[in-house]
């Protein structure tokens, strides 16, 4: 397999991602430690999938509301919850179809909460997926929780990243209309 020399493997593009946005709902995330950064950070994630056409999907628990009007407000217009009852999304069968109508190879993990159901739908993705996690985008109601979820993560495979990161990872150069588009994002201060 050949390799443009400019551009190593290693980074991402948008060809190959889809967003999964895990449980961003009403009886949750009031009572996430840093809960303002969390939404700030997933609400610009779910906007940027928008500018640069990636799909999205997104998680809800059963019996915990809906996902909350920052993020629901801001999906790209498709984009339909899959409830669950399983802390791993891999265990809810619309969520798998959801990936398999997409076949995206990486996959990028955001929401709540971390060393839940974040934690055990990025393991269980390791298998056939690169996975990143956005530390930045994740939360749990007690940040310890949150910090162990990521140190196991890394551990078995996934790369830790952040918002800004993967934005600027996927746009790749500045001067581009979709650069333009998506530098207000960037700007703001979560």
């Amino acid at each position: 397999m050949e390799h443009d020399l400019r551009k190593p493997p290693a980074l991402l593009t948008r060809e190959q991602c889809l967003l999964v946005i895990i449980d961003m709902q009403q009886k949750l995330v009031p009572i996430m430690a840093d809960k303002q950064r969390l939404i700030a950070n997933v609400s610009r994630l779910a906007r940027f999938a928008r500018i640069v056409n990636m799909p999205v999907v997104v998680s809800e628990q059963k019996n915990l509301g809906p996902t909350i009007e920052e993020i629901a407000s801001v999906l790209p217009h498709s984009t339909q919850p899959v409830e669950k009852i399983n802390f791993d999304c891999f265990g809810c069968g619309p969520f798998q179809e959801k990936l398999w109508e997409h076949q995206k190879p990486v996959l990028i993990f955001a929401g709540i909460e971390s060393h839940i159901c974040v934690a055990q739908t990025a393991l269980s993705a390791l298998v056939g997926h690169e996975v990143h996690v956005i530390a930045d985008a994740v939360a749990s109601r007690y940040e310890p929780n949150r910090a162990v979820a990521l140190r196991r993560l890394e551990q078995a495979g996934a790369v830790i990243s952040s918002t800004e990161m993967f934005m600027y990872e996927l746009l790749g150069e500045a001067g581009t209309e979709e650069f333009r588009a998506v530098l207000p994002l960037v700007k703001e201060t979560p």
